[in-house]
């Protein structure tokens, strides 16, 4: 059976997607395959990491666009086009309405850099995670991969994976931290269970 065919969908650097592109090569991720890498700003550096291991690209961006409905249009004839059953959101800074979120239930992945319901929802996204489990004094952060629904950060739980917060923690070293020991290992483990249970009820 073929694999699942997946888009992700990145805004910036795309360092989650190259955990991505890693866990695809190394056989992590065997029932799902990268078909496509979508972004909404030109010149992304994630699409440069999509072309070097051959990914087809796509940019849609709200000022070609014009609206957030003709925006969540233009993205979702790229799916078709691509003929993609699992979206992945690797820092992707849009917001993505209910009635595109409703066509794909159960099919968008969201990596969120806490544990969900903590530092989490409208506002939270990037450093402001982290700086904001400093400023609260917590001992544990980490990251947690869910189903995306039309409330920020609101979907079902897929997995998490906790990470110390140690003396002396910046944000910016907490965030890479949170990234190498969660977010990188987490995506990749999420994107092949999703897609080995489409393929299971194909």
């Amino acid at each position: 059976m073929n694999p699942v065919k997946i888009a992700v969908l990145v805004s910036g650097g795309g360092t989650n997607l190259q955990a991505l592109i890693d866990a695809e090569k190394s056989g992590m991720i065997q029932s799902g395959s990268i078909s496509l890498v979508l972004s909404n700003k030109e010149g992304a550096y994630a699409l440069e990491r999509a072309k070097n291991a051959g990914i087809p690209t796509a940019v849609v961006t709200k000022a070609q666009t014009g609206s957030q409905e003709a925006f969540e249009d233009a993205i979702r004839a790229k799916l078709t086009e691509y003929g993609v059953e699992v979206i992945i959101l690797a820092g992707f800074m849009s917001i993505l309405s209910e009635k595109f979120t409703s066509a794909y239930p159960r099919r968008i992945l969201n990596v969120h850099p806490s544990l969900i319901p903590s530092f989490c929802g409208k506002g939270f996204y990037g450093l402001h995670v982290h700086e904001a489990a400093l400023a609260y004094g917590v001992k544990v952060t980490g990251a947690t991969v869910h189903f995306v629904n039309e409330i920020p950060d609101g979907g079902e739980i897929i997995l998490q994976r906790a990470v110390e917060i140690r003396e002396g923690d910046t944000p910016e070293i907490l965030q890479r931290r949170v990234m190498e020991e969660a977010e990188w290992k987490l995506l990749p483990m999420a994107a092949e269970k999703v897609c080995a249970d489409i393929l299971k009820n194909k």
